[in-house]
């Protein structure tokens, strides 16, 4: 059967907006469907190879206006001459697909939507075929055009899974909350308060947030016990305030944008033995967050 046929401008004169630049991002591929496996306490679950992680599903979630569930109805290659911006070694084709159902989106979408998705052969220079299979696409509105939309990335289709469905969801419906976490943008002050007894003490290291919203870690140490660090999000940190659980909005915007050390400047007013411990705690922290996770160039 054959399955790519060639597509001419005319044809596509409103589908060719432009393309998010491939430039050296990974092309979208078919992917390896995430596996079950046992989350350990504290820790991020692993996810198979080639399956999109929490932090690869956020990236793709919080820069994307519209999110579909859909299945794809057919997939036409377009002419190298008709695909400018074409990255070497990739093809370019037109994917349209049926939308199952609508996870973000402002204004709506039709049933059957098109766009542009740049994929690369595999080593028989074969072209991934994607008809019937089910996807989640990340993308935004095309001016003029309903039903037309245009990938926020070249990996922003990536194949449906109930994990991959339940995060995107996840996430679309924390960013949209009133109590969302702030995007961290750095590190401001640290401080440390040592205590009455040796190896008591308390450290607090401010955050800097793309809003101004105040946002700050910290470290409590008492003789015999393992540090416990909390985050809060507000100016006054209560008794209540706890390390943030493994995927979630808040996880993910700090284990995905602390630096993996303490900036010398954010220790700059404290004596040389306080400062040796806020980077102490201040390491505390990053590993117990562990690691991003990101998989993508961004």
């Amino acid at each position: 059967m054959k399955s790519i046929i060639h597509v001419t401008a005319s044809a596509l004169s409103i589908a060719l907006v432009a393309l998010p630049a491939a430039g050296h991002q990974t092309p979208a591929q078919p992917s390896v469907s995430a596996m079950a496996s046992d989350k350990l306490p504290g820790a991020v679950q692993r996810e198979a190879v080639g399956a999109p992680g929490y932090a690869d599903i956020a990236d793709l979630v919080l820069s994307a206006p519209v999110i579909a569930d859909a299945t794809v109805r057919s997939t036409a290659k377009i002419k190298p001459a008709e695909a400018p911006n074409l990255a070497a070694g990739l093809v370019r084709l037109y994917v349209e697909v049926d939308v199952t159902a609508l996870i973000r989106g402002a204004d709506g979408l039709p049933p059957r939507i098109g766009y542009l998705l740049d994929v690369a052969p595999d080593s028989a220079g074969r072209i991934p075929k994607f008809k019937k299979a089910r996807v989640l696409i990340f993308a935004k509105p095309v001016a003029g055009a309903v039903n037309q939309v245009q990938l926020v990335a070249p990996d922003a289709q990536v194949d449906w899974t109930p994990t991959a469905d339940a995060r995107a969801r996840q996430i679309a419906k924390g960013a949209l909350a009133s109590d969302a976490p702030p995007v961290i943008t750095g590190i401001g002050n640290a401080f440390h308060v040592a205590g009455a007894l040796p190896g008591e003490g308390e450290t607090q290291i401010f955050l800097t947030t793309a809003d101004q919203r105040p946002v700050s870690l910290s470290i409590i140490r008492r003789p015999g016990e393992q540090p416990r660090w909390a985050v809060a999000l507000s100016e006054i940190v209560d008794e209540s305030a706890a390390p943030p659980a493994p995927e979630t909005l808040l996880w993910y915007r700090l284990a995905c944008a602390l630096p993996q050390s303490l900036p010398e400047r954010s220790t700059g007013s404290l004596e040389a033995t306080d400062a040796t411990i806020a980077r102490e705690d201040y390491a505390f922290v990053i590993a117990a967050l562990g690691p991003c996770g990101r998989t993508r160039k961004i």
